[in-house]
């Protein structure tokens, strides 16, 4: 027979408890965690979001709570009341493990059935399990510490951004499909049949439109959607800090973005510094092969093709060689070596070379096609020392002149380092990148688009390129774009925005659109850039992507509540679903047959 908790508070929470309260009457509720008993003694730790506290039903002292206590079991919902007193030997891996509580009345509020996993921090079972039983999955330690974590992260950014002076304003959750890159989740309206609204990709013309109002500084810690093909790290959902500023330089954004970094992060425990390193969109890919480097290590590109000269045409060789020295990899054995070769060609590499460097000189297959002192050159080339493995590859250039070598041997640098374990946990290496151009080539539209989106500020003197339909040229254009990188990860992008009606409507055109797709698309937005709009830049940040970064998580799914699946689906939910004919109706959509896979 369950009890009521009638007007019975909690005084305490479990893991709070301490040797100060040695004495106090207390009353705890929570979880059963585990229970043991020992005859006249029974022992359970009881668990609330705080921890874990350890109450003692003493059979000769409290004969009914003990009486109680026997029918206890796993995550039963319960109600304490007891005495704290110090343990005779405390138990260093609680909280609250100086003390334990002596019961004097047991208040069974549920019952629970077997779960279908232990609730315990060294879990078993799989992702799906876990999702499919998140609210189960949300009473371990772990989850419960990273959305604790989340929440003073975003109270500390709220207090950040207050102090500098923003204004924290929501922009529309139901709005118009403005498709840019990512599909819209479309929403259909039954007070407009036929007619539907679009959940926001980002705030991206609202925000803006903020400054032309005349908010000078804006946040949001705002949801955002996008139907994106699947992704092993993606939420069709996710939380990010959107944040726009009138008449800033680009070093004003950098500037409150750092402040905001700092103080996150020192929510963590985790002390950074800024200002935060820069370097350009070019020579991150010159240097490390990505757009978003890792800093935290060392392995650097070098480009050795002219060393490759004399054997280009035996090697099959088309385009630029890169080369790295990773420390310490010359006892790689032969079946290591075949590894890297083999995740290079998959990668696109057309070819993959190594030289192992020694203290008696340098060796590698390629001693036939080059020669020896070649060799060394290669080896001098990369600052390989003795006992480093010099790794090269190149590949066929990517149109339009895309270093595609650079790129494979940055992803090539990270492997690297995974295996060699040259990555420091405790290192936190912020950088913005910065130069950017203003369009790329789409392989899968065969056409230049937005490198980032099409409200993006140009540098001045390349305004007028806009003009030529050249691809080669557009593709020269540089924005006033930048991203936040932290360890490998970015974080998010942002820039100066374009701010003059005609600019803005001048990259709608070299985007393709006519004048009727600019009107229909972005008319209103169009229209309020003529009525006195001020320089205006700003960025957004991937909250979950922060988040999971200094929970020293893996994935964004262990610190959002409820996540999707990789699949985008919410296991717990069974969502995405069908609905009743009678909705549809009501909205006037009619489905087609869907064969389903």
């Amino acid at each position: 027979m369950l009890d009521s908790l009638g007007t019975l508070q909690r005084t305490h929470y479990c893991g709070n408890l301490c040797a100060a309260d040695d004495g106090k009457e207390v009353v705890l509720m929570g979880w059963v965690h585990k229970r043991r008993d020992l005859g006249n003694l029974i022992f359970i730790d009881l668990r609330d979001r705080s921890g874990l506290a350890q109450i003692v039903f003493n059979k000769e002292q409290h004969a009914a709570a003990h009486a109680r206590a026997e029918e206890l079991r796993s995550e039963f919902v319960v109600a304490i009341t007891g005495r704290v007193v110090k343990r005779q030997k405390a138990n260093p891996d609680l909280a609250s493990g100086e003390v334990e509580i002596i019961a004097g009345e047991l208040r069974i509020l549920n019952t629970a059935k077997t779960p279908p996993f232990v609730v315990e921090d060294e879990l078993t079972a799989n992702e799906e399990t876990r999702l499919r039983y998140r609210y189960l999955d949300l009473r371990r330690t772990k989850p419960r510490q990273n959305l604790a974590l989340r929440h003073r992260v975003i109270l500390e950014i709220r207090k950040a951004m207050d102090e500098m002076g923003f204004y924290e304003i929501e922009t529309p959750m139901l709005t118009r499909s403005t498709p840019e890159g990512a599909r819209d989740y479309l929403v259909p309206s039954r007070v407009h049949p036929g007619q539907f609204y679009a959940l926001p990709q980002s705030p991206q013309i609202f925000k803006q439109i903020l400054m032309i109002g005349g908010m000078d500084r804006y946040f949001q810690i705002v949801k955002c959607f996008r139907d994106e093909d699947l992704r092993a790290d993606r939420q069709p959902e996710f939380t990010q800090l959107d944040l726009e500023m009138s008449f800033p330089t680009q070093d004003a954004v950098f500037g409150v973005i750092e402040n905001v970094m700092v103080r996150a992060c020192a929510v963590a425990g985790i002390t950074v510094k800024g200002p935060f390193r820069r370097l350009e969109y070019k020579d991150a890919i010159r240097r490390y092969g990505s757009d978003k480097p890792d800093l935290r290590f060392g392995m650097v590109l070098h480009d050795v093709t002219a060393h490759f000269a004399a054997a280009r045409e035996t090697l099959h060789i088309e385009g630029n060689v890169q080369a790295l020295a990773a420390p310490g990899a010359a006892a790689f054995s032969r079946k290591q070596l075949d590894e890297i070769a083999e995740k290079a060609k998959s990668l696109g590499a057309r070819g993959v070379y190594w030289v192992k460097v020694a203290d008696a000189g340098v060796s590698s297959p390629l001693e036939k096609n080059l020669g020896a002192e070649t060799l060394k050159q290669i080896a001098a080339a990369a600052e390989a020392k003795p006992g480093d493995l010099v790794v090269a590859v190149s590949a066929k250039e990517q149109i339009l002149g895309t270093d595609a070598a650079a790129l494979i041997a940055g992803q090539l640098r990270l492997l690297l380092a995974e295996q060699l374990k040259l990555v420091p946990a405790d290192r936190w290496e912020f950088l913005w990148i910065t130069g950017f151009a203003l369009f790329e080539w789409s392989p899968t539209d065969k056409c230049v688009v937005s490198a980032q989106h099409p409200f993006t500020g140009i540098v001045e003197e390349d305004v007028p390129k806009l003009e030529d339909a050249s691809d080669e040229v557009r593709l020269s254009m540089r924005s006033k774009g930048y991203d936040l990188v932290l360890n490998g990860v970015e974080l998010g992008s942002g820039s100066i925005r374009i701010h003059q009606q005609e600019v803005q409507d001048r990259v709608f055109k070299a985007l393709g659109l006519s004048e009727e797709q600019r009107r229909n698309r972005f008319g209103f937005f169009l229209d309020a850039l003529t009525y006195g709009t001020p320089p205006h830049g700003g960025i957004a940040l991937g909250l979950d992507r922060v988040t999971a970064l200094l929970a020293g998580e893996k994935s964004i799914r262990e610190v959002i509540a409820f996540p999707k699946t990789a699949k985008a689906q919410d296991l717990m939910a069974d969502a995405p679903s069908d609905v009743d004919t009678d909705q549809l109706e009501m909205l006037g959509i009619q489905l087609k047959p869907i064969e389903k896979k």
